[in-house]
């Protein structure tokens, strides 16, 4: 094809790459994203789509989610994405569990955020199991969207509303601001912001390199119980208190680690902790599992995936329910930093998100690096 001119490329629709779109098409600028696939086919459409602000990192994390839930909030209004449910239940099965929420609600990331006794946490989550959990951490921040319809409908509204230019199924092969090389032909772009996902190989891969960037694999699981339950919001247990950072990089979380690693030795060596949603159908999405590797092998070990369940049926009673879908996730994973936005040239940026949090993030990140580029606030 003939060379197009824009003022931004993105390279890759994952909601990194979408998310940078948007701000983009906010400052009137002419965007066009490319992808090598149909539509977005990574981590993006493989996770909870939990819009999740209580217990990522204190510092830069917390905050770009916050304001990530906001814009998250806004564009499934005017992108008509359903938004299934809101809130978080944390619950807690031990005294450590239940000192880590005490703690965490002392800092700033707490507000809002309240603890509930049992009977408060089972009113507002029928199907919690009885004399298992001893109290929750109860946050209103979250959201939760079904990802494998609203990453692609938000890149139809991009297209529909903001005027966005997608070019699918066409491969990046190098990046030489302002020059694209495409399977395409060449694209011509003011600034481009390449948002390669997991794939460390194609694109910067020194520079990728040189941040230790490898990748996670995680087990998914959506569940259908045989009898209609209503989750009302999301869920999670005392191992994630022990994995999220906002938690567990409190001082009180050292206590409840030491004894979930002698209590569930297997789920915390599987790098296991538990969230549950629930989708439109009814069905919950659980999981998951963190296995790291440069190439993490494609097949889920069921071994783990009942080391899941047993977590969820601890936690949850849902009765009888059958495991109608089970499929892998993956996404970027580096060892000191949860994001990484270099500059291989003036006009370029590279901007992953290496903490399993984009959907989360995404939407702040965006902003941050359109501002960097162009001195104009897409917020304002």
């Amino acid at each position: 094809m003939a060379a197009h001119n824009y003022d931004i490329a993105v390279v890759g629709a994952g909601i990194v790459g979408l998310a940078h779109a948007l701000a983009a098409a906010r400052l009137g600028l002419r965007v066009v994203v490319i992808d090598r696939d149909a539509q977005a086919n990574g981590a993006s459409v493989r996770n909870f789509g939990f819009v999740t602000v209580t217990g990522q990192e204190a510092g830069d994390c917390w905050l770009k989610a916050r304001r990530s839930r906001d814009v998250w909030a806004e564009v499934a209004r005017a992108a008509r994405i359903p938004v299934l449910h809101e809130g978080l239940l944390v619950t807690a099965r031990r005294p450590e569990a239940e000192d880590v929420i005490d703690a965490f609600l002392g800092t700033r990331m707490g507000e809002e955020c309240l603890r509930l006794t049992a009977s408060e946490a089972r009113k507002r989550c029928a199907p919690l199991r009885e004399n298992t959990v001893t109290s929750a951490l109860w946050s209103p921040h979250e959201l939760r969207v079904e990802s494998h319809a609203a990453i692609p409908r938000l890149a139809e509204w991009l297209e529909e509303v903001h005027g966005v230019t997608f070019l699918w199924r066409t491969a990046v092969h190098g990046v030489d601001t302002p020059w694209v090389a495409t399977s395409r032909g060449p694209v011509q772009a003011a600034a481009v912001i390449v948002c390669p996902g997991d794939d460390t190989a194609t694109l910067f891969a020194d520079r990728l390199a040189g941040f230790g960037v490898t990748r996670c694999k995680l087990n998914m699981l959506r569940l259908t119980p045989r009898t209609p339950v209503k989750l009302g919001q999301a869920v999670m247990s005392d191992l994630g208190l022990a994995r999220y950072l906002g938690y567990a990089r409190l001082p009180a979380a050292q206590s409840l680690a030491r004894r979930l690693d002698t209590e569930q030795p297997d789920q915390r060596v599987n790098g296991i902790h538990l969230i549950t949603v629930q989708s439109g159908d009814g069905s919950l999405v659980v999981g998951d599992s963190h296995h790291y590797d440069p190439t993490p092998d494609p097949f889920q070990d069921q071994a783990v995936n009942r080391l899941i369940l047993d977590e969820f049926e601890t936690v949850l009673d849902v009765g009888e329910y059958d495991v109608t879908e089970t499929w892998i996730g993956t996404y970027a994973s580096a060892p000191d930093r949860w994001r990484i936005t270099d500059v291989p040239e003036p006009a370029t940026r590279l901007v992953v998100v290496t903490a399993g949090c984009g959907a989360s993030t995404a939407f702040a990140i965006g902003e941050e690096t359109l501002y960097d580029i162009t001195g104009k606030d897409p917020a304002a």
